[in-house]
């Protein structure tokens, strides 16, 4: 999140309205930035913590779907320049 920060990408997100699926870590970022809903709130009138609705959960599934092929590509990338950078590929 460090460059994103440092390039400003995320105030030229919200500066353009872009809507954007990201990860936990950018959670504050934004009216454009969408995070997963976080398991496990704790109910301060209660002491317990709390599941996570229906409408909570579905939206989890929704983003997964959205983005899961990104992460797919993104370690199938690295596990290729991994393989291709070993020793036994040098030879």
């Amino acid at each position: 999140m460090g460059a994103t920060r440092e390039h400003q990408i995320i105030d030229a997100l919200n500066t353009a309205g872009i809507s954007t699926v990201t990860d936990t870590s950018y959670q504050g970022g934004g009216p454009s930035i969408r995070v997963s809903q976080l398991g496990r709130r704790l109910n301060p009138d209660i002491g317990r913590y709390l599941r996570l609705s229906r409408a909570q959960k579905q939206f989890n599934s929704a983003q997964d779907r959205q983005r899961c092929p990104g992460e797919r590509t993104n370690a199938h990338r690295k596990s290729w320049q991994s393989s291709a950078r070993s020793p036994a590929a040098l030879k």
